[in-house]
């Protein structure tokens, strides 16, 4: 799973991200497409939020959980649900299966995944859709990248992997 969200738990303002960090950005990207054999596992507010010009997110199996089985996109694989997304990914033969939001994709697989790779930007009241509750006492923080505020980002961030204990 890979997530930002500000200090109040916040990941996003409407159907948009709340701010723009180019070095978290830069991060997603070499996350989650790997060595090109990675899947994406998202909402259909997330594809719909996404840029016409990266849908589908490049080198990546883009696959979309809606719960109408007539949606489609060009570009995306559909599940109806958690099990059917982790099917297509692995029947794929992708390497690595990483959640990326939204907030009710969120929920569906926190209790599954082993790591969450979270971004945490240091600011609050940034917006209205927030990171599903989780038992934080129930995983290990390991702090790896610390970035100050720059030009070209506007806040501070905090960038962790949380391994379940």
């Amino acid at each position: 799973m890979i997530v930002a969200m500000d200090e109040d738990g916040c990941i996003g303002r409407g159907n948009d991200l709340p701010w723009r960090l180019p070095s978290d950005m830069a991060r997603f990207k070499l996350l989650t497409e790997g060595d090109g054999y990675n899947a994406v596992i998202m909402g259909r507010k997330t594809w719909e939020s996404l840029p016409d010009a990266f849908q589908p997110l490049p080198a990546r199996v883009n696959i979309v959980m809606s719960r109408d089985s007539g949606w489609s996109a060009k570009g995306a694989e559909t599940a109806l649900y958690a099990g059917r997304a982790i099917e297509i990914a692995y029947a794929a033969g992708r390497e690595e299966c990483w959640i990326i939001g939204g907030a009710q994709i969120y929920a569906m697989f926190i209790d599954v995944v082993d790591e969450i790779h979270m971004t945490t930007v240091h600011t609050s009241g940034s917006g209205d859709v927030l990171f599903p509750e989780w038992k934080g006492s129930e995983w290990k923080e390991e702090i790896v990248e610390r970035i100050e505020s720059d030009e070209g980002n506007k806040y501070a961030t905090t960038y962790s992997i949380w391994m379940k204990s």
